[in-house]
């Protein structure tokens, strides 16, 4: 037998080790050379690693949650003639391969991803007692099994983080009799769900940056009255290929304009060499919330962009996040971050900074209620600006005044749009 045996990649950026995350192969499969064997998370986002060469599957390193260091054995393959899935004897073993893609982090990764391709514990739900409504996660490799199987994944409940639909859930669906009623057997189950992924990496970076920043948290009331008058009068009027403008794209362009005042809120932390890094360009991180959890796609140079531009740019970012589509680069390299939950953002929220950044702005809910405008009571559309600052290098005054800055943008925003008059 001959064997090849492939080695932990080195992922780029300083990468020392990465965490398995899942694996798409096990002892025994016949892969083809570049068919993705596991899938592995960095500090950065996840990589789908592919099979260097044809061959059968001898022995793999690590489970789900394990991390191995760059340069340790990964996978033993078998590639004699014969042993690989077409026949072939595979590429010889002192030709590297190629390097490993980097896709968007999925449930394992900006958050925990597909589990190993070993049938599930037999606590672990199998087909579901009705389809169920929304997108399906599952990987390709699974989408592939089950149509062979004729399995419709709509009516198989997976046991992977996010509700993703692992092999084994495959295995226990083709088990099951058509028609069986599990919702008896599992009602009174618990499910263990091991943190690994991108939810084991957002779960540390929340804790460090809430151990390690003292947050300086500022909130204060803004009258969007004006601002919603505008927004309604763009979309009436709006390009024909855009979408719909909300109040994100509005905030992005007066927070771009509020910086310029105010550049020491446009600052990375490097903690190694101490050294505040102050950006002129305004890379925007949008909080999005997934069906894999909280992504953080960069509006970059948004300082440069119109409205319309803007609001493109987030659409389309947004857009990526939710497919698992964005690049590790349209996921890294923020300076400030907004963050917003619509219509369930309630009256006040203490968002945890995005680090190395120094700041974050959290949008809240936008409601209409009585309030003094002008020596009198009225109807007026309120909304609260929630914010977060590092008090290290953001003293509250400073911090204070600039939300403040933003809030007269806002209340006013015409001045949004007017260029700001240098002084001789």
């Amino acid at each position: 037998m001959s064997q090849y045996v492939f080695k932990m990649p080195d992922l780029g950026e300083g990468t020392v080790d990465a965490e398995i995350v899942a694996w798409h192969a096990k002892p025994g499969d016949a892969v083809t050379e570049d068919q993705i064997i596991v899938e592995v998370m960095t500090d950065k986002a996840a990589v789908e690693v592919p099979a260097p060469v044809s061959g059968r599957v001898v022995s793999i390193t690590g489970a789900p949650g394990d991390k191995v260091a760059v340069g340790s054995p990964l996978i033993v393959f078998d590639v004699s003639d014969g042993a690989a899935a077409d026949g072939g004897a595979g590429r010889p073993a002192n030709v590297a391969p190629d390097a490993p893609k980097p896709v968007a982090p999925t449930g394992a990764a900006k958050t925990g991803g597909v589990a190993a391709a070993s049938a599930p514990a037999a606590s672990m739900p199998a087909a579901a007692a009705a389809p169920r409504q929304g997108r399906v996660m599952a990987s390709p490799a699974n989408r592939r099994r089950a149509r062979e199987a004729g399995i419709d994944l709509s009516t198989v409940a997976g046991s992977g983080p996010g509700g993703r639909i692992l092999r084994g859930d495959l295995v226990a669906a083709q088990s099951r009799p058509a028609g069986a009623d599990v919702s008896a057997e599992t009602s009174a189950e618990t499910s263990e769900i091991k943190v690994i992924g991108l939810r084991r990496l957002i779960a540390e970076r929340m804790s460090e940056a809430k151990r390690n920043i003292p947050h300086f948290a500022y909130v204060e009331e803004v009258d969007v009255t004006e601002l919603e008058s505008l927004r309604l009068h763009l979309n009436l009027s709006r390009p024909a290929e855009a979408a719909s403008l909300s109040y994100l794209p509005l905030v992005v362009m007066a927070l771009t304009k509020v910086l310029e005042s105010f550049p020491q809120c446009n600052v990375l932390y490097d903690a190694e060499r101490g050294v505040l890094v102050r950006h002129r360009a305004v890379h925007v991180g949008i909080a999005t919330q997934t069906s894999d959890g909280l992504k953080v796609p960069v509006v970059r140079n948004a300082q440069s962009l119109g409205l319309w531009e803007v609001a493109a740019e987030i659409r389309r970012l947004a857009e990526r996040a939710r497919s698992n589509k964005a690049t590790r680069d349209e996921l890294a390299g923020s300076t400030i971050t907004v963050t917003s939950l619509g219509k369930l953002g309630g009256i006040a929220s203490t968002p945890i900074i995005n680090a190395p950044e120094v700041a974050i702005i959290g949008l809240n809910k936008a409601i209409e209620r009585p309030v003094v405008h002008h020596g009198a009571v009225a109807v007026r559309r309120i909304m609260n600006l929630s914010s977060s600052f590092d008090h290290r290098f953001v003293d509250g005054y400073d911090a204070a005044a600039m939300i403040q800055a933003l809030k007269e943008l806002l209340e006013h925003p015409a001045m949004i749009f007017i260029p700001k008059v240098k002084s001789k």
